[in-house]
């Protein structure tokens, strides 16, 4: 807003009131503001975690389905309003814990919103782009079970602590012998769109992890997910420090031919290729339980091929 301070019939130029300059319509400021901020959704993905927050009066829901009828709306009306929105899964267990630590009241809309927060910021949300329930629950249990083993892995290998005789860390020495057997095979792997899965048997579970990898893998122009790496890397670093029974396989998919799949054990620091028959039975049972997985029509179930990698240190 301005005020006229020109005498009457004179030409003096108007001043501005300080101050005035910004926007008169406050809800509109808000509004706008309120397009900025994102939104994060904690979702109980399960009946089991659904009845154990059913323990708090404040928690006033009493169906799972009915719940989750609920959060898919409310999911589709703050994207309607092309508002950010995210969401991550609801740990009942967790969530205990964290109202603990923090000394707060769990039965409570705020704490459950503040541990939401947390919750996604230690990782694992997932955006929401309209993609229905039944699509974006399977991604956040995904994304739980990868964050889950990495944290996992990543504590075995400091729980390894230093070499007696010369102090170095075992852990990381064994993450960076992975990160080299990673590079050669996937230099060794050739052009190609490569999906790799590690599996290793740890102390108190089986350990899985994956990685996709396109483009020519014999040049910088390869494209790996840094994130997704890194867990792969982890995961394989176990079998590489505690000997562990593990494993790699790899689907190199190109446009002029079917899937090639290959295979090898890891062994004392080193890469060894599976048979022909090795491979196929590896690809066609499930890690999980054991059980039988149909072969893939069109595949080609090959016998690993020799990795050339420098010699292991075999110091620790």
């Amino acid at each position: 807003m301005t005020r006229d301070t020109t005498p009457t019939g004179g030409d003096r130029p108007r001043t501005r009131r300080r101050g005035t300059d910004r926007p008169r319509n406050r809800t509109a400021v808000r509004r706008a503001l309120r397009r900025e901020i994102p939104s994060t959704v904690g979702v109980l993905a399960d009946t089991h975690d659904f009845d154990a927050m059913r323990g708090y009066r404040t928690f006033t829901f009493t169906d799972h389905p009915d719940y989750l009828r609920h959060i898919e709306d409310l999911l589709t009306t703050v994207a309607d309003h092309h508002l950010l929105i995210t969401v991550v899964l609801f740990d009942p267990e967790e969530y205990a814990a964290y109202c603990a630590d923090e000394g707060i009241d769990p039965d409570t809309p705020l704490s459950r919103s503040r541990y939401t927060a947390v919750a996604a910021a230690r990782g694992g949300a997932v955006p929401y782009t309209g993609q229905p329930l039944e699509t974006l629950l399977p991604q956040l249990v995904h994304h739980a079970v990868r964050e889950a083993t990495w944290e996992y892995a990543a504590t075995l290998l400091a729980a390894i602590g230093n070499c007696a005789d010369c102090g170095q860390d075992i852990g990381k020495a064994a993450f960076d012998r992975a990160s080299h057997l990673l590079t050669r095979l996937l230099q060794t792997a050739g052009p190609g769109s490569h999906h790799l899965v590690c599996s290793v048997a740890a102390p108190e579970e089986q350990l899985l992890a994956t990685l996709t990898a396109t483009g020519d893998t014999t040049t910088p122009t390869a494209r790996l997910d840094a994130l997704e790496c890194t867990e792969f890397v982890t995961v394989l670093a176990v079998a590489v420090a505690l000997d562990r029974p593990g494993g790699v396989v790899l689907r190199t998919r190109t446009p002029e031919g079917p899937d090639r799949l290959h295979g090898w054990t890891v062994h004392r620091s080193r890469f060894v290729p599976l048979t022909e028959a090795e491979v196929f039975s590896a690809y066609c049972t499930d890690a999980r339980d054991g059980g039988p997985v149909p072969p893939e029509p069109g595949a080609e179930y090959r016998a690993g091929f020799d990795i050339p990698t420098d010699p292991p240190d075999t110091h620790h």
